[in-house]
């Protein structure tokens, strides 16, 4: 048969299953066309596929190639400087109102061409796809004018092109006013109308805002979301990472794909995410570096089985952190998940976050996105610290 392959002498994660993992051992995986059309027990078999060619991975751990669904990879920048004063002792939202944080990092990124925001781009892609990760989410938001904001999501389709990567852009408009614009006004004059020059590029799969006291109110973000509903895109957004200001139920009467941080959502949040069928994405990494303290409500997650997915968060100020094998962890230490939660949070919750239904599983029909781990146990993905037991990592069926 024609590109036809067999991955044999696995144990697969296929992520279908009571447990939430669905291990396979000893199993084999056909790959057809770059799309996975078999998946089960070696001894199980189809004639149709016992005299393929086949590769051998010597018993070591198959899953579904991980996902990071929530990123700011395209900035130009750092905020090292914001990271000492933190440790000098100014928050978050201090920094912020002195003129630092994302207002910071929109200077750097207007500054910057579209040539070397690809480079620093590309640096930060190839991190996440030395731990497995096929599918990444990349986000606007550091222009916060037109020809800014337009050069940030082009230069994220470029990085696909780029890379053996599948990106989803996001746009991020509604991140921050710039200095001397107030919020409705920029949200009217600049957000909207920039949402529609980059819709008529094709350079936007979902839309996004920033819901908090420093950033935008529910009214405000509800206008830029009834916007992007009359464009066909779907919505998401930053709510409940400082406090509540009903970011969260918000996003939910619009069927948001995802709420994001989550640190202050409640019960009555749960629920509607819940019946809203939207995913709250934890993001470890910001909650880590502002020193918070106030947990997601992941029980709450669990009992009303709200989906949870895990990701960077890669940022240059609240998270700069370029792993995904170490938001897993995180996410177990700080937040109390377990490794098949943070498993399924980098694969099948992380896609459907993005609305993605192709990926996230290793079963018939889906994306052959798979990677090929060092490890004797799932668990050992959450468990190491700073350690990379990625094996291969295979791209639409290949290595």
């Amino acid at each position: 048969m024609e590109d036809v392959r067999l991955i044999t002498n696995v144990s697969a994660a296929t992520m279908i299953g009571p447990d939430g993992v669905g291990l396979v051992p000893q199993a084999g995986i056909v790959i057809r066309g770059g799309r996975i059309a078999w998946v089960g027990a070696i001894t199980e078999l189809p004639k149709e596929f016992q005299e393929i060619p086949a590769v051998s991975y010597d018993g070591r751990l198959a899953t579904p190639a991980l996902v990071d669904c929530h990123t700011h990879l395209v900035h130009g920048g750092n905020r090292a400087r914001e990271f000492e004063m933190r440790l000098e002792g100014a928050s978050y939202e201090e920094i912020a109102r002195a003129g630092g944080g994302i207002v910071s990092t929109v200077s750097a990124t207007r500054e910057a061409g579209e040539k070397d925001l690809l480079s620093q781009g590309l640096r930060r892609v190839d991190a996440l796809i030395a731990e497995g990760v096929a599918t990444v989410e990349i986000k606007s938001g550091y222009g916060l004018e037109p020809e800014t904001e337009l050069k940030m999501l082009r230069v994220a389709r470029r990085i696909a092109q780029e890379r053996p990567i599948n990106v989803k852009t996001t746009y991020l408009g509604a991140h921050a006013s710039p200095k001397g614009i107030d919020p409705d006004t920029y949200i009217d004059t600049i957000c909207i109308p920039t949402l529609d020059a980059a819709h008529v590029e094709n350079l936007v799969d979902a839309v996004d805002g920033f819901c908090e006291s420093i950033a935008f109110n529910p009214d405000q973000i509800s206008r830029v979301f009834d916007h992007a509903k009359s464009l066909g895109l779907p919505v998401k957004l930053h709510a409940e990472q400082l406090g509540h200001l009903g970011g969260t139920a918000l996003a939910a009467r619009y069927g948001a794909l995802s709420v994001d941080h989550v640190e202050y959502a409640t019960e009555a949040d749960a629920r509607a995410l819940a019946d809203a069928g939207s995913v709250a994405v934890l993001l470890p990494g910001a909650f880590y570096t502002l020193k918070e303290t106030q947990k997601p409500p992941i029980d709450a997650f669990r009992r009303h089985d709200v989906p949870m997915a895990v990701a960077t968060d890669w940022n240059p100020g609240s998270s700069p952190m370029g792993s995904v094998l170490l938001a897993m962890n995180m996410c177990c230490t700080l937040f109390g998940l377990t490794p098949s939660e943070a498993l399924a949070g980098t694969t099948l919750n992380a896609a459907h976050a993005l609305g993605l239904e192709d990926r996230g599983v290793i079963a018939e029909g889906m994306r052959a996105d798979l990677a090929i781990w060092d490890v004797e146990d799932m668990a050992e993905l959450s468990y190491l610290i700073g350690a990379n037991p990625l094996h291969s990592r295979i791209f639409a069926g290949a290595l």
